[in-house]
């Protein structure tokens, strides 16, 4: 049985460890969206139109809630989301998760820090973060993707890679370059 449960592993660990590209390049215009999510537990709704108007928004895309990888990105994210709100910044973590899941991440992984939100199909495909297999086929999940946006609405920033460990890092120095 362990000889059928290591080709499985690998394949799973080549499935989400490839390098993921993102498609939206820095000086493009971010889609405008609205969306129904979850801060400290409760209903949410964001609109990055309205979002903007306060400062840069991070919009950062992850794969599944509750899974390692995601809820290590969350926590590094609420360890430092007073040095985002310092900086002006909206933290927003964008996922195809539903409502209630949404709910519940919002307060165990994002320690009631941040908003989440649930992606829409239109959103992942305006922000190409479509998570796919080696066939192309999708996998129903986003790519591990973070985007910082100016206040104009334009991408300054785009790091696409599945391991989350640089994502807060990046984010957080291309919005300090933002504010000086």
């Amino acid at each position: 049985m362990n000889k059928l449960l290591i080709p499985s592993a690998f394949a799973a660990f080549a499935l989400f460890s490839a390098p993921a590209s993102a498609e939206l390049a820095n000086g493009a215009k971010a889609p405008a969206f609205d969306a129904k999510g979850a801060l400290a537990g409760k209903p949410f709704s964001f609109s990055l139109t309205q979002a903007l108007k306060k400062g840069p928004v991070v919009l950062y895309f992850y794969p599944k809630a509750f899974t390692q990888g995601c809820t290590l990105e969350a926590h590094a994210f609420a360890e430092a989301s007073d040095q985002f709100k310092a900086a002006g910044a909206t933290v927003v973590g964008m996922s195809n998760d539903d409502i209630a899941t949404l709910q519940k991440f919002s307060t165990e992984a994002c320690r009631d820090k941040f908003a989440v939100a649930a992606a829409s199909p239109a959103v992942i495909k305006a922000y190409d973060v479509d998570l796919k297999k080696p066939d192309g086929v999708s996998t129903g999940l986003t790519k591990r993707t973070s985007y910082v946006i100016g206040r104009n609405g334009k991408i300054v920033m785009v790091h696409s890679d599945m391991d989350y460990r640089d994502h807060v890092k990046m984010t957080l120095a291309a919005v300090r370059k933002l504010k000086g």
